[in-house]
């Protein structure tokens, strides 16, 4: 058989089942729920334009839009994989993709390791040092899931996670380990992402409380709305250091003012500490992260 002809054969047989299946990994991937990739997209690439004071070089742009994207997605696998045994039991998770069989737990993990390699790819055209700090990433990104079972505060080492390509941008742009100004940076989104986190598992927390699994909702308890505003308070001004050391424009300063303006609202949604408000809430931050990017892009 000639080579072309092999190759349609193998199309036509194999392309059916990969249609077949692709919505069961959009579901394991949660390409059909953008939310969590934005909330790693706005400050990764707010510091990418941070570290190369202003426009940053188009194929960074685009590695870090695209690596954020495939390890958000990685996360989800991973997530689900380490989940497979408790989402049956929490309304919010009981249609993902292994509980209902549409994809099997080892699948999860190949799907997992193949984003991970795929991003991988991606740091090849950056420099050795941004690679290796990659494995950093990795590792914080299997290790988060696991964590709810031994800590109440797995989402620090979610914002530990989500905040690493702050650090790897400052790499791939300058070449050389971050300056204090990232780690700045750094600390900001972690107590960010704590803060919507929590927001996020207070969702979840009675059903976690149910099934033993620990999260910082559990653990601030009837303080849970109170610690919220305590760490988006400190990221707002982490946030106010940080522009005063990259002598950012007034512009910059405006974008937290309306950061500030959406907490108060989050606060808001949540004041019954009702589900859907928790979730919307959460959701919100969004458009925190967005605007704080916007403010950094006017003010470099």
């Amino acid at each position: 058989m000639r080579p072309a002809a092999y190759i349609n054969d193998q199309l036509q047989k194999y392309l059916p089942r990969v249609h077949a299946r692709l919505p069961a990994f959009i579901l394991l991937t949660r390409l059909d729920k953008p939310i969590g990739t934005l909330l790693l997209l706005w400050p990764t690439l707010g510091a990418l334009w941070l570290a190369a004071n202003g426009w940053p070089h188009w194929h960074l742009l685009f590695i870090f839009a695209l690596g954020t994207l495939l390890m958000r997605s990685a996360g989800c696998c991973i997530n689900d994989f380490a989940d497979s045994n408790i989402d049956g039991d929490v309304l919010r998770t009981e249609n993902r993709a292994i509980v209902t069989g549409q994809v099997t737990r080892k699948e999860a993990v190949l799907c997992f390791l193949g984003l991970c390699l795929a991003a991988f790819v991606l740091l090849l055209f950056t420099n050795m040092l941004t690679i290796w700090m990659s494995f950093g990433a990795v590792v914080l990104t299997a290790a988060y899931p696991f964590m709810k079972r031994y800590t109440h505060l797995p989402q620090v080492v979610l914002g530990m996670a989500f905040s690493w390509g702050i650090l790897m941008t400052f790499t791939a742009q300058t070449g050389e380990l971050p300056p204090t100004t990232a780690w700045v940076l750094y600390v900001a989104n972690c107590l960010w992402t704590v803060a919507y986190d929590t927001q996020y598992a207070m969702v979840d927390r009675e059903y976690d409380l149910k099934i033993g699994v620990k999260s910082t909702a559990i653990l601030f308890g009837d303080a849970d709305r109170m610690m919220i505003g305590a760490l988006q308070g400190m990221f707002l001004f982490a946030l106010f250091l940080a522009g005063g050391q990259f002598q950012l424009s007034g512009l910059y300063y405006l974008s937290l003012l309306a950061a500030a303006g959406l907490f108060v609202y989050q606060h808001w949604l949540i004041r019954h500490r009702d589900t859907d408000g928790c979730f919307k809430a959460f959701l919100n931050n969004h458009w925190v992260g967005l605007a704080v990017f916007v403010g950094v892009v006017l003010g470099v």
